[in-house]
């Protein structure tokens, strides 16, 4: 890889009018050295505004595509422009700036095509910390994800991860709508891209509504865990 990697923030933001500036000021301060742009999904608050009126580089959808279509855009804006490293950044605060760094390491030595912040790798880097519930059934997810694939991922449910050139073009043409985190990782595996976890420090989220509600954990465990089973081998 280059020795000056162009580095594109993917910054999806749902309804986020009181964080995304906030969280764009921040970014813009801490990582000059990096490009970011926000992927408005649809929101019906004041969030197409706010990004207007502050010149903040972003797409606007006119319909909700959900996380994992908001992610997509992204990740074909990076392969149109050619980046040759894209971070998902989430636009609520949960992610850690001065994580960075680190989640690019094993993508810059060639170590690995993606990178995943993970909260349990080191708990004590972390101020967030999922419900009993949820933790239950990342680490279920986990299991099934190792008997599919062989490899053992802890944070299945992380947004916060950083990915190579051959993996912007791979899912900019192929991304899970649904559960878009967990099957990201199986589809991935199953290339045969590798694929590596590093510690992350993760922050509690200061506004807005989670995608993954207490009462929507189990329904969401069952739903990844019957994809995973069905996802097969791309063939070629």
């Amino acid at each position: 890889m280059a020795n000056s990697p162009r580095v594109l923030l993917i910054v999806p933001a749902f309804n986020e009018e009181k964080s995304i500036l906030t969280t764009c000021r921040f970014i813009s301060e801490h990582t000059k050295k990096y490009d970011y742009v926000v992927i408005n999904d649809g929101s019906t608050d004041r969030t197409e505004e706010i990004l207007t009126e502050n010149h903040i580089p972003h797409i606007r959808l006119i319909e909700n595509l959900g996380i994992g279509g908001a992610v997509q855009t992204g990740y074909k804006y990076a392969e149109l422009n050619n980046y040759d490293v894209a971070i998902q950044f989430d636009g609520d605060g949960q992610h850690d700036i001065g994580s960075i760094e680190t989640l690019l390491a094993p993508i810059l030595d060639g170590s690995a095509n993606m990178a995943i912040g993970s909260r349990f790798i080191d708990k004590s880097l972390s101020n967030f910390k999922s419900s009993a519930l949820r933790r239950v059934g990342i680490k279920t997810i986990s299991n099934f994800i190792k008997l599919k694939t062989r490899r053992r991922i802890f944070d299945t449910t992380s947004g916060f991860r950083a990915v190579d050139r051959a993996m912007i073009s791979f899912f900019a043409k192929d991304y899970s709508a649904e559960y878009p985190e967990p099957i990201s990782i199986v589809s991935a595996l199953l290339a045969g891209f590798k694929i590596s976890e590093v510690p992350a420090k993760m922050n509690p989220r200061e506004n807005g509504k989670s995608s993954i509600s207490k009462l929507k954990s189990i329904y969401y465990m069952i739903n990844v865990i019957l994809q995973i089973i069905t996802l097969r081998r791309p063939r070629g």
